[in-house]
């Protein structure tokens, strides 16, 4: 088994930035990406940003130039920076893991942006 915990949500006015981090930890060999999904109220899950152990990165169109997705192999985190943020940001964001059979879910933190 994977444990996922994220951390870095809250609460930021619009125009603002956050940085979320989730760490790995349990059975975190053969993981081959790592990533973030957001689910606003109302919406399904949607990805946001994902990056493999080769370092290749896939980013939404709607977070492309404003987030940043990187991580820290040798302490099997990842990290996601958040810029230029505005209400439709607005969501609950979930750190993924994944390997080749099975796919893994933290219990998400909230991110809240006031206009």
């Amino acid at each position: 088994q994977v444990q996922l915990v994220e951390s870095g949500g809250g609460l930021v006015q619009a125009g603002g930035s956050l940085r979320l981090s989730c760490a790995a930890s349990g059975s975190t060999f053969s993981i081959n990406a790592m990533g973030w999904y957001r689910q606003a109220p109302g919406k399904q899950r949607e990805l946001v940003a994902i990056i493999t152990t080769g370092g290749n990165t896939n980013y939404a169109d709607s977070v492309k130039g404003r987030f940043s997705i990187s991580r820290d192999s040798a302490r099997n985190t990842v990290f996601l920076q958040m810029n230029s943020l505005n209400a439709e940001d607005t969501a609950v964001y979930y750190c993924y893991a994944r390997k080749i059979a099975r796919e893994y879910w933290g219990r998400g933190t909230q991110v809240t942006v006031s206009s």
